[in-house]
């Protein structure tokens, strides 16, 4: 009994017991000569044994001192039984539970798995404990990763948030894993943790949790809740075709602030659900992408500080219930693209810094490990645990989620270990420069099981500098995604579009140079949330002029992004005109529908789209066989002209794009081939309230030499406008 006790006393009564299973449960009498049962409950007063599948006494415990030690002893003809406990506890509650040290952690060992599919064998996962034939234990078998730790408990509900009730096994590879029968879906839970120095560290949420609360508790929940039946089997199972000569346009989105209740309350996911689907399929875009939607503390990160990769925040639902949006936009043929973040992560108490008393998710040393401008801990992209975690993690919103699209944020970040840091202030590479080649090979192995195992799936950097071969295959020696943001584009097109169009004609490369590296990559060119917050304004208070003018800059440079090659997005609220710069803590000004101003600008919009949708022209915008200038260099009208051509076939169209107020009556351009042209868009119809210059829709090429063609045709171009030509055939 003794060395019961002062085994029990070192470990499981100090909450620092690494083997649960060799002190608790039925274990070999200290005599050897029966089989001794020790139970562990500080607050019991007594303790029955009954039968495993009755009511039937075993016998009474005895308990040891007044520590919460029971014993039983059977004599050495007993062979090894199982059984539940009836418990009494000091306040007079009785609750009979079965106990889960008579289950050795060696019955559940991890499935074989994927190198990236470790999220089904990690975190807590619905078990049975088969007893014989007859009889399961239902429960859930708890397992973390947190190799440097002395000790590790599972707290909840369940046991009062008592770390000396459910002490976890290591068998020494670093994951600690116990079986509690009994818990299922909806159970509160977190890990207690002792560092090796005997530190208690403050209640980690399980990195691989699939929901974790809000403020204040932050518990991880138990969530088996599989109910939702998949109706998108026609879009998960469509012909794999050549994304890059397919429409995409993206209608970035972020649900806490897209529309709101009356009372200012976002909406859940199925609210949305019955809102959005119909108007964005309305609106002709083809995908939507949602700024993060993994766990996140604070909601003033828009959720690009996630504490919880696998769990769905829970400010708008289930994950249940965000199955069944992703579903009903895949019933109308809508992609769904998900912001993920695994560049960086907060230093909240529950989450990953300092996860077991050790750096096992981040880099050791601040100065690669710290990020000074977000002030967030980077991953440790050396380490394989860490590697897997995030892949697997990747991989689960492919699977589990039927996401199409992952947009990877802040890659530069990730490729310099330099990035926004002084000199002393970054630790070089081994050849003494700064990339991080950790993070290289993180990225291409990433896009690789993507891309082996999802074909259907797509990746999307945004990643802002020169870096070579972001979008090109890892046997190119390219990262491997499958698009990147043309961040260069959007600057400078922005940077252009707010100067008074009096100066523009000094600045005409501001919009040319794109096109000098425009098949570098596969571009996105986008007009993202990060264009119209922190003090930058909404897309419409950006442009010059009266009202009238700003409306028409801005359906000018609307024409000139969907005209220009590489697929769109924009931030919700650009397709109306969102008057007020955009905050996550209110709605959108869905009011301002009731002007015409912000009414016409979406029907342009929605026309764009589906113009992009519709014209074989503009969807070749991955080749430069797909494109042709005809003047770049009208600085002193401020004019583009170039033609946009279809893949294996004559069909093209002309863009001609004013941004000047001055229209021109007669002006010359020179056309590729001899025939018709008929204006199929312009953004100065009266339809979008402009000004209704151009009364001709269609001309007929003369043979006058214009631009170095042959033929050409004089046209009307109306004032801060955006106009395409379809060119019908030969005369």
């Amino acid at each position: 009994m003794d060395l019961i006790k002062n085994a029990l006393t070192n470990d499981v009564l100090n909450t620092q017991c690494s083997d649960p299973f060799g002190c608790l449960g039925l274990q070999e009498s200290p005599s050897k000569k029966g089989l001794s049962l020790i139970v562990w409950q500080p607050e019991a007063a007594s303790i029955r044994v009954l039968a495993i599948d009755s009511d039937k006494e075993l016998t009474k415990m005895s308990e040891t001192d007044n520590q919460g030690l029971f014993l039983a002893e059977w004599p050495k003809t007993t062979t090894r039984f199982h059984y539940r406990l009836e418990i009494t506890y000091k306040d007079g509650s009785v609750y009979t539970l079965v106990d889960p040290y008579q289950f050795p952690n060696t019955t559940f060992v991890d499935p074989e798995h994927h190198q990236a599919s470790l999220y089904k064998s990690q975190g807590a996962i619905r078990a049975g404990a088969k007893v014989n034939d007859q009889i399961t234990i239902q429960g859930t078998r708890f397992a973390v990763y947190a190799p440097a730790a002395r000790s590790v408990s599972v707290v909840g509900d369940f046991n009062a948030w008592d770390g000396r009730t459910h002490p976890m096994s290591s068998n020494g590879d670093g994951v600690w894993r116990l079986f509690i029968p009994d818990v299922n879906h909806g159970a509160r839970y977190k890990f207690e943790i002792r560092s090796k120095n005997g530190d208690v560290l403050p209640h980690r949420s399980d990195p691989y949790a699939h929901r974790i609360e809000q403020f204040p508790s932050f518990a991880s929940v138990t969530c088996f809740d599989d109910k939702h039946v998949w109706q998108d089997q026609a879009w998960v199972n469509r012909k794999i075709e050549d994304i890059y000569e397919k429409p995409m346009s993206i209608y970035e989105l972020h649900i806490g602030s897209w529309r709101r209740s009356g009372d200012n309350q976002p909406l859940t996911y199925l609210e949305i659900k019955d809102q959005l689907v119909p108007y964005v399929k309305e609106m002709g875009y083809t995908h939507v992408e949602l700024l993060p939607i993994t766990e996140y503390p604070f909601d003033g990160s828009w959720g690009y500080q996630p504490v919880g990769l696998y769990a769905v925040t829970s400010r708008f639902g289930t994950p249940e219930d965000f199955k069944a949006l992703v579903d009903a936009l895949h019933q109308a043929n809508i992609g769904v693209i998900m912001d993920w973040v695994p560049a960086h992560f907060p230093a909240d108490s529950h989450g990953l810094a300092n996860f077991d008393g050790s750096k096992q998710y981040e880099y050791p040393d601040p100065k690669k490990g710290w990020h000074p401008e977000w002030n967030s801990l980077i991953y440790d992209f050396g380490k394989d645990h860490v590697v897997n975690y995030l892949i697997s993690n990747a991989v689960y919103w492919l699977e589990e989620f039927h996401i199409d699209g992952l947009r990877v944020d802040a890659v530069a970040s990730m490729l310099y270990l330099d990035y926004s840091r002084e000199d002393g202030e970054w630790i070089p590479n081994k050849d003494g420069g700064n990339h991080n080649y950790e993070a290289i090979d993180f990225l291409r192995r990433l896009n690789e099981t993507v891309y082996l195992n999802h074909p259907r799936c797509f990746t999307v950097a945004e990643e802002s500098t020169a870096f070579p071969g972001v979008s090109k295959p890892t046997y190119m020696n390219g990262l491997g995604f499958g698009f990147k943001w043309n961040m260069g584009w959007m600057n400078d097109s922005l940077t252009y579009i707010k100067r008074d169009p009096i100066y523009r004609q000094h600045h005409q490369g501001e919009l040319s140079f794109s096109m000098v590296y425009a098949y570098d990559e596969q571009f996105v060119l986008p007009i993202s949330h990060d264009e119209v917050v922190h003090g930058k304004g909404s897309m419409i208070a950006k442009m010059p002029g009266d009202a009238w003018q700003k409306f028409a800059n801005l359906r000018a440079f609307s024409a000139y992004m969907y005209f220009h090659p590489g697929k769109k997005l924009n931030f919700m609220g650009n397709e109306f005109a969102q008057g007020q710069e955009w905050s996550h803590e209110r709605s959108l000004d869905w009011h301002l529908l009731d002007i015409d101003f912000h009414k016409a600008q979406q029907s342009l919009s929605k026309d764009l789209n589906h113009l992009y949708q519709n014209e074989p022209s503009l969807q070749y915008d991955h080749s430069h066989y797909g494109f042709e200038w005809i003047s770049y260099d009208d600085s002193a009208n401020s004019i583009l002209a170039f033609a946009r051509k279809a893949k294996d076939s004559e069909e093209h169209t002309v863009a001609i794009i004013n941004f000047t107020p001055t229209p021109h009556g007669n002006y010359r351009i020179g056309v590729p081939r001899a025939g018709r042209y008929q204006v199929i868009m312009d953004t100065d119809d009266t339809h979008y309230t402009g000004s209704g210059y151009a009364q001709i829709k269609e001309y007929s090429t003369e043979f006058s030499v214009s631009h170095g063609r042959n033929q050409s045709i004089e046209l009307q171009v109306p004032p801060l406008s955006g106009v395409l030509l379809k060119w019908l055939g030969e005369s």
